[in-house]
């Protein structure tokens, strides 16, 4: 027994052995960090798909989703001018946004209540908002909705040209 009790005080002593240099590692980091206030400058991760025209400004009316596909024919999703400049808008107020509107936790088709301005799932009740970049609000998914990186040409047409997140049932965002 006394062997096991050394070897516990081994492991203690390297756990702390170790705790103490991540924390001096963390220290040495933290010296040369922004400050609080800076803007970081990375751009947000998202999957680039070739650039598809996906409607006119002119088509969209507020808050009433336009069902569009993207990046393919198995991905449906809606475009939706909300009024307001939001995260990740575009067009002339920045209020237009684009997300697939397939749930991300089960694949169950998302629904728009325009009363509530969100997409709901039926299937297990979570609820996203268009607002703030499709962030799920409530619910069991564990991923907020895929926001298309989206671009208004001069003539008014929308292109989509990428997704931020994971498409429902697939391994990875590639075609």
């Amino acid at each position: 027994m006394h062997r096991c009790k050394a070897m516990a005080d081994i492991g203690r002593r390297q756990f702390l052995r170790g705790s103490a240099l991540v924390a001096a590692g963390a220290t040495v980091a933290a010296a040369g960090a922004a400050p609080p206030h800076a803007k970081a400058a990375m751009p947000a991760a998202r999957v680039e798909y070739p650039s598809n025209r996906l409607a006119n400004v002119s088509e969209l009316k507020m808050n009433e989703p336009l069902e569009v596909n993207y990046p393919d024919a198995d991905a449906p999703g809606v475009l939706l001018k909300l009024g307001a400049r939001v995260e990740g808008g575009v067009g002339p107020d920045g209020d237009i946004v684009g997300f697939c509107t397939i749930c991300p936790h089960k694949g169950y088709p998302l629904a728009y209540s325009a009363d509530n301005r969100t997409f709901n799932c039926p299937g297990h009740y979570s609820v996203f908002d268009p607002e703030k970049g499709g962030q799920q609000v409530w619910g069991q998914a564990t991923q907020n909705l895929p926001q298309y990186a989206l671009r208004v040409a001069e003539n008014g047409d929308i292109f989509a040209e990428g997704v931020d997140e994971l498409i429902y049932g697939r391994l990875s965002n590639v075609l």
